[in-house]
């Protein structure tokens, strides 16, 4: 077996010994197979690691414009625009000792690029900062102590803050995928109740082993897959299957670890901890998806790359020309500064970012938050949204569907009266849905007495001196109750059958309740021409009943989690861009496959850290909204890169001196001018950035 090495700072992994082309640490060799505690702690360091640089950058920034501001009031070009002098005894040294500083202490991160891409042969943004930096520094260094020509410190100074700004930016925004891993793990609860002999003892979730007992409590969060030996109860996998009921698991029954327990305590069997549990498979699926994404180049580093080839050719070649045909030496080095000032990538550097980050924050106030700026520059592309069902195009909680009377003594308002008044000291999901409905109808709860749990049949209790009993349909049958001969029951809802002393008087159905929103936002998203899905975990019978409603063009039932990415992955080998809807974290593999990932925003939190985009509002409509502002992002990314690298092309002829036999020759200040001018342009056209709502 090959040997591995890591970083212990940033943790990447290199095939040979030696240093880290990243942070220059020191590689140390993977001995032996790491577990899954082991894996969790080093995605963590590694995020603290890209923390930590994504700070230093702001460090820098924050200090470095500070330090910019008395730059431009010494530099000579900004007191002829602005028509003002100040000067005093020494004030070009001084410009020199606050320009050192910027460029080697705000600019020590690119000077640090330049050599790690030279080193990997992959010449891209880094380097061409650094050379032009280089270039603007030491040209002007020169000019200070006597050299002929013109300092331009200030460029340089704007140049650096401008690109600590980018990278501070890009950083932060790319910060956070690891974080979809930490909140996976965090599902698990800290500790269990290991059964010893005849002893409950708590212990560590990492102390437990294969074929272990353990004891767990009425709602609490199961510890680890097991199979359950005693006891049944209803288990809410909702967060981690999907399922929107709660589950009846018995004796025999698998449970999954992160799941939580309902109205009955359970003793498990465990069968599966660590790197072998559900949670961890999921976990894995996530990660792999998130590192099959981030290969995507992006085209800013392309024309980054051609325009560092370029800049180097040209450079090169204009001062090679100018030194052997030129006046002199000092002129041949302003051409060349002149030349790799105006092919720095100023305005590249921003004609994404910039359009970006202003699309980010607009959208942001319509309830639309991006964490993944290549993803929704591609919004345009959506073929096909899949939705998930529950709390995505439902409600994901119960609500009452319908109260039907079997006895005319008695109303609707009076069977949910009795029936909320009997469960209001219950917090199963079935119990939380009856009682919202009567807050919501206005109904005071009633006094109630000799209440008891009837275990696998529902509950009862007296109420006005009569017995209430509210009992499932199976428990119907044992009592041997008949149901009216013209009633249809549905095969889609939860069924809550009332008796009120030993005669059936009444039924309540309650179901998953699709959002007003939804019927309005598949609407519109079929009259763009987009196709709409729907994947759930639920049974098949629910799910057609939503499809139909919503008419939408498909749906997959009972689909497991890693069965939802095989799924998203079926309609992309189709051809279709795909985006993923959902707000749960059985939806968090196929959220990160998916070419954009969409999450609910009152879903939960390792939903939104695997998704590209949250709709903070968790409206279904917000995804049309999305579609639009993609479009419009990326026309305005379009128009800026044409600004940004035409600039270029025209420039750095001029500031080469291929017209210098007409008079037309561009000094570096004038360059550097023209360089801010095209940033500007850059700048504004990203601000008018506008979406219809």
């Amino acid at each position: 077996m090959m040997k591995k090495y890591k970083c212990p700072k940033c943790g990447m992994e290199y095939d040979k010994p030696g240093k880290c082309s990243m942070d220059g640490a020191v590689l140390f060799e993977i001995k032996t197979k790491r577990n899954y505690s082991e894996k969790h702690e080093e995605k963590h360091n590694h995020h603290n690691h890209h923390k930590m640089m994504m700070e230093d950058f702001k460090r820098r920034f924050v200090i470095s414009a500070i330090i910019t501001i008395p730059i431009l009031v010494l530099s000579p070009l900004i007191q002829n625009l602005l028509n003002f002098s100040f000067t005093f005894v020494g004030d070009k040294y001084f410009l020199f000792i606050l320009s050192s500083f910027i460029f080697f202490w705000g600019g020590l991160p690119f000077l640090k690029g330049i050599y790690s891409e030279l080193k990997q042969k992959r010449p891209g943004m880094m380097t061409l900062i650094a050379l032009a930096i280089s270039v603007a520094y030491f040209y002007s260094t020169a000019v200070i102590f006597g050299l002929k020509g013109k300092f331009f410190f200030w460029e340089l100074a704007t140049l650096i803050d401008v690109m600590l700004l980018g990278h501070w930016i890009e950083m932060k925004s790319v910060l956070g995928a690891s974080k979809a891993l930490e909140k996976l793990a965090e599902l698990m609860p800290d500790s269990a109740h290991l059964i010893k002999k005849n002893d409950v003892v708590e212990v560590k979730i990492a102390d437990l082993k294969k074929d272990d007992n353990v004891l767990v409590k009425v709602g609490e969060k199961i510890p680890a897959d097991g199979i359950i030996i005693k006891g049944t109860s209803y288990i809410d996998e909702s967060m981690l299957t999907g399922e929107s009921k709660p589950v009846k698991k018995e004796i025999g029954h698998n449970v999954i670890g992160g799941s939580i327990n309902g109205d009955e305590i359970l003793e498990i069997k465990v069968t599966g901890i660590g790197g072998d549990s559900y949670l961890a498979k999921v976990i894995d699926l996530v990660e792999q998806a998130q590192k099959t994404k981030s290969k995507t180049e992006k085209f800013a580093d392309i024309a980054a790359r051609w325009l560092t080839v370029i800049a180097i050719i040209a450079g090169a070649g204009t001062f090679t020309y100018w030194f052997i045909y030129g006046p002199d030496l000092a002129f041949a080095i302003e051409r060349l500064a002149t030349v790799m000032v105006i092919a720095c990538p100023h305005a590249l550097g921003l004609a994404i970012p910039l359009v970006n980050a202003v699309s980010t924050s607009k959208s942001a106030k319509r309830g639309l938050l991006i964490r993944n700026r290549t993803a929704f520059e591609n919004a345009r592309k959506i073929t096909t949204v899949v939705f998930d069902k529950t709390g995505t195009l439902t409600e994901g909680n119960f609500g009452v569907s319908s109260i039907v009377i079997f006895d005319k003594k008695f109303d609707k308002k009076q069977i949910l009266q009795f029936t909320a008044s009997l469960e209001k000291s219950s917090e199963h999901p079935i119990a939380r849905g009856i009682i919202q409905k009567a807050k919501t109808s206005g109904l005071k709860l009633m006094n109630v007495s000799n209440v008891k749990v009837l275990k696998g049949e529902g509950i009862e209790g007296t109420i006005d001196n009569k017995g209430i009993q509210l009992i499932s349909k199976s428990a119907l049958t044992k009592r041997k109750l008949k149901l009216p001969r013209d009633i249809n029951i549905s095969d889609i809802a939860t069924l809550v059958f009332v008796v009120v002393d030993q005669q059936l008087v009444g039924l309540i159905t309650l179901e998953d309740q699709i959002r007003k929103e939804s019927f309005e936002a598949i609407s519109k998203l079929k009259d763009q021409g987009i196709k709409c899905f729907m994947l759930t975990g639920d049974n098949k019978k629910i799910a057609e009943s939503v499809s139909k409603k919503l008419q939408l063009d498909g749906f997959f039932a009972e689909v497991l989690p890693h069965e939802k990415q095989e799924k998203i992955r079926e309609l992309q080998n189709k051809g279709e861009f795909v985006a993923m809807t959902g707000d749960g974290i059985n939806d968090a593999p196929a959220l990160a496959l998916a070419d954009i990932g969409i999450a609910i925003g009152s879903g939960t939190d390792v939903a939104a850290e695997t998704a590209d985009i949250i709709l903070v509002n968790s409206n279904p409509k917000d995804v049309v909204s999305l579609i639009l502002f993609g479009k419009a992002t990326y026309k305005k990314m379009v128009q800026n890169l044409f600004w940004a690298t035409g600039y270029n092309a025209f420039a750095i002829p001029l500031a080469a001196g291929v017209l210098i036999g007409y008079g037309i020759l561009i000094s570096p200040a004038i360059g550097a001018a023209l360089m801010s001018l095209s940033t500007v342009i850059v700048a504004i056209n990203a601000r008018m950035l506008n979406v219809k709502k």
